[in-house]
């Protein structure tokens, strides 16, 4: 089988298709033919080997010692491990993998749910790590509540774009943040006011947030605890290593001073429950995926480029079937 493949960090020229043997699914795994996937920041992060701690997690200081990516899944499934129930060859599934830049990977049975039948393998592709980061984010670590003032920093992206959708299903006001390009895209998507960061800073203005929700943040930890009101909450759900590295060293200790959390939310969790809760929302027609554009397998490359250089809408899939 064809799979995508990097055996050095660096650029998105460090990626090669190569044929690669296909896998056999565990007793608890499925195989998968993969139709789509798409790229999230892990991706480009994992293929520049940024930060060095990161290569140390992987295990791989000098090169990856794993060398695959992508881990948005959306295929049929083409054969089941022995101890596997819920699923059966043909069906049609979204979730988690490793390795899905290539035409079949192997994924735990709990990894996965049935794609809903109104979406097409594309949009279910979008779906995974950009819609579970956004709705912990919101739920999890931001405790969202109906009614409250929410503020998306972010908004036009992968998870941005889910997360604005997901504050209004939750009964929030919401206040979408991004480039003058995607304004109406946002509004589209549910948001009720929108701000131009190229025009207003919205840590200069007098407007509180019981919450903000930061995917590219880039202001300081001061400049966002000073935007919350009494017992609001900020979390850190991506942007420059220097900001996630502040939210993760100091925001504890900042949150101590004054009842206002300060969080960074770590690595979305994984689990079945939330990828079936997205899939009745994605079903009831409630959350809409959001694509740029879509690439062929054999033009990874050019995606990737296009996601490094490019503030993308959405996110960018990459098409395999």
């Amino acid at each position: 089988m064809k799979a995508i493949l990097f055996t050095k960090y660096g650029s998105p020229d460090a990626l090669h298709m190569e044929e690669v043997e296909k896998p056999s699914p565990k007793e608890n795994q499925v195989l998968i033919k993969i139709h789509a996937s798409s790229i999230n920041a892990g991706d480009y992060r994992k293929l520049g080997g940024r930060p060095l701690l990161l290569r140390a997690l992987m295990g791989g200081l000098l090169k990856p010692k794993d060398p695959r990516l992508g881990s948005d899944v959306a295929g049929r499934i083409e054969a089941v491990g022995a101890n596997v129930t819920l699923f059966q060859p043909g069906d049609e599934v979204f979730g988690f993998t490793g390795g899905a830049f290539a035409e079949y990977s192997c994924s735990k049975e709990t990894s996965v749910v049935l794609k809903p039948a109104n979406i097409s393998f594309e949009q279910a592709a979008a779906v995974p790590v950009a819609a579970i980061t956004a709705l912990q984010g919101l739920r999890d670590t931001g405790g969202i509540q109906a009614g409250q003032q929410v503020l998306i920093q972010g908004a036009s992206g992968g998870v941005g774009t889910f997360a604005v959708q997901l504050a209004k299903l939750f009964g929030a006001e919401v206040t979408a943040v991004c480039s003058p390009r995607n304004l109406e895209m946002v509004r589209s998507l549910g948001a009720d006011h929108v701000i131009d960061y190229t025009k207003e800073d919205f840590t200069r203005k007098p407007q509180r947030y019981d919450l903000i929700y930061a995917v590219n943040g880039y202001h300081s930890l001061s400049a966002y605890k000073s935007t919350l009101n009494p017992q609001g909450a900020y979390v850190c759900a991506g942007g420059t290593l220097p900001q996630i590295f502040q939210a993760m060293l100091f925001g504890s200790l900042l949150s101590k001073q004054g009842g206002k959390k300060l969080a960074f939310m770590g690595i979305a969790k994984i689990n079945q429950e939330d990828l079936t809760y997205l899939g009745e929302l994605l079903q009831a027609g409630q959350i809409v995926p959001v694509i740029d554009r879509s690439y062929p397998l054999s033009e990874t490359v050019e995606a990737f480029r296009y996601v490094e250089d490019k503030h993308a809408q959405g996110k960018v899939v990459v098409t395999v079937m």
